[in-house]
């Protein structure tokens, strides 16, 4: 299999066939960050296409001796902090965000209730709290390249899951008790 770092070095180079390939491997990815973080299913399709149109836009930018997944998550802050500002738009209400996935009827009610509450306590985080879980709990970003993307050392990456699981499980609980 060609590596993200190969598709892109060639998309950088002019060919822009292999632009779809990094597309089908990442699109479901960054979807899924942008509806996590944005609790928003239309707004998270719309910043997800934004995020290609600036891969092809910036591949110029590209350094090859860098990992891609690190600098296409750069490109989705980017592109999430931009909708932010045009929105003017504050997360702190939770918002129903619809299951990504439809639950299989063997599924209880009680792993629905859970899935319910661990969304709504997820939108009571900061945005950068929410976005740290994201990448490193749902998108499965080891610390390094949550480091990379962020600009912030691989330390400050696991303080900030640390506190963010913290605060996160206080929220969950305080809702399970409603």
């Amino acid at each position: 299999m060609i590596t993200d770092e190969v598709l892109m070095t060639a998309v950088k180079s002019g060919n822009l066939d292999k632009a779809s390939d990094l597309y089908n491997r990442y699109s479901k990815r960054l979807y899924n960050y942008f509806v996590k973080i944005s609790l928003d299913r239309d707004a998270g399709y719309d910043m997800m296409q934004n995020t290609f149109l600036r891969l092809i836009k910036y591949r110029h930018t590209y350094d090859q001796d860098k990992p891609f997944q690190a600098w296409i998550y750069q490109i989705a802050r980017n592109v999430f902090a931009d909708h932010l500002r045009k929105n003017k738009v504050l997360y702190s209400d939770y918002q129903q965000v619809e299951n990504l996935g439809e639950l299989d009827s063997s599924e209880s009610d009680e792993k629905y209730e859970q899935e319910r509450l661990l969304d709504k306590s997820l939108a009571k985080l900061s945005d950068e709290a929410r976005e740290i879980l994201v990448m490193s709990r749902y998108q499965n970003m080891k610390y390094e390249e949550i480091a990379e993307t962020r600009g912030i050392t691989v330390a400050a990456v696991k303080v900030k899951v640390h506190r963010a699981i913290k605060k996160l499980r206080v929220y969950y609980f305080e809702l399970e008790k409603i």
